[in-house]
């Protein structure tokens, strides 16, 4: 069939919207029909990156109905909705056999290539291949994905907010609740109030601390903190925080410190600030050129837990269904990540509020197709199929 997308077609260009050629589904693989996709700043960084192959039709936080399906697709059906995972998993490995599914391999070389599990893409654009993002690519009407990125969600479940699970939102809900097991009447430090931290600090809020304490530069997002659990905030560029977290917690220092912000400094002041037997969770990426400092003096003396978490230690088919029953009963807040809704055409001013230094960055631009009227103009040449 023939889809609009929005293609990357060289490092740092904007993206263009074209039509493209996609395939039907294969074994173990999955059409999905996008209803709304998340602009995430780590398409951003795909844009800049030298080695993103192109072209590519980005774009890893979408959910959909299910159009159709490959065979032996087992787990989802036609009509259903799911939201995307960007890290499908294999099931039998050492890792997956164990609960680890975070830690599964399978995906990252077809991922790098940017092709699906198989090696080969399902996309074209005039007989030349074009090349898939994270598995997904739902910069576009349609994606083919596998099976094992495709969970199914609460028919209730509205798709612009359901977009948003399957990447800053499991990864900041999981990094409190799966890898720093946030614990009932606990002190919670979070750093780096972004799309990552706000859901850190629900997550927390959700396993039931008694302080969360939100650690950023930026006032405004500091308050919008407050709106989504936080009882505490810490301006790290005003005060010193780890004296700061020290006096919050009866200068024992907090239970659990959460690292959104991928800088190095910051981890070393959730160490200093966490108290003996505490934990500290880095679930930001840091920059590889960076260095990591703790003390060494007495380190087998403090008991405390330094962990890296990817993904937030996400079990998708676990988690991204728990969360959409939280929003569903009230507990979770998605609405309030909604930014704006846009269409496809406008995606390049999503990009560039992100060099913005005044924008809100708590959050998502949310792509709405069902939004859009059902022809578009397109450059000459590249009749669009609408299918529905």
């Amino acid at each position: 069939m023939k889809m609009k997308a929005a293609v990357m077609t060289g490092v740092g260009k904007p993206l263009e919207i074209l039509a493209v050629d996609l395939a039907e589904p294969k074994a173990n693989e999955v059409l999905v029909k996008i209803a709304a996709t998340g602009v995430c700043h780590s398409d951003l960084n795909a844009i800049n990156d030298e080695t993103t192959p192109t072209p590519t039709i980005l774009g890893h936080e979408g959910a959909g109905i299910v159009a159709a399906v490959g065979p032996n697709v087992a787990k989802v059906k036609v009509g259903d909705k799911v939201a995307l995972s960007w890290v499908p998993y294999c099931g039998t490995c050492e890792f997956c056999v164990t609960g680890a599914v975070h830690l599964c391999e399978s995906a990252f070389g077809p991922m790098f290539a940017g092709t699906l599990l198989d090696g080969t893409s399902r996309l074209s654009k005039d007989g030349e291949k074009v090349y898939h993002n994270s598995l997904l690519s739902t910069f576009a009407e349609y994606a083919v994905v596998p099976e094992m990125s495709c969970v199914k969600l609460p028919d209730a479940m509205p798709l612009a907010q359901a977009s948003l699970i399957g990447c800053g939102v499991a990864t900041g809900y999981g990094a409190a609740v799966n890898a720093a097991k946030v614990t009932p009447g606990s002190t919670v430090a979070v750093f780096g109030i972004g799309g990552v931290g706000v859901n850190a600090i629900q997550g927390a809020r959700i396993a039931g601390a008694s302080k969360i304490i939100a650690c950023d530069v930026k006032p405004a997002n500091l308050e919008i903190a407050r709106k989504f659990g936080a009882t505490h905030t810490i301006n790290v560029a005003k005060e010193n925080v780890d004296e700061a977290l020290k006096g919050l917690t009866g200068g024992f220092g907090v239970h659990f410190a959460i690292d959104c912000s991928g800088h190095t400094g910051a981890t070393e002041s959730a160490w200093k600030a966490t108290r003996k037997g505490g934990t500290v969770v880095a679930v930001g990426a840091f920059n590889p050129t960076m260095n990591l400092s703790i003390p060494a003096g007495g380190f087998h003396r403090v008991g405390k837990v330094l962990k890296g978490s990817f993904y937030g230690d996400t079990q998708p088919f676990r988690d991204f269904p728990a969360i959409s029953q939280l929003y569903l009963d009230g507990k979770f807040l998605l609405d309030e990540l909604v930014l704006d809704r846009i269409s496809l055409d406008d995606i390049n001013q999503a990009f560039d509020s992100f060099n913005d230094c005044n924008c809100i960055n708590v959050g998502r631009s949310v792509i709405e197709f069902s939004a859009e009227p059902a022809q578009k103009a397109l450059p000459e040449n590249d009749a669009l199929d609408i299918v529905s």
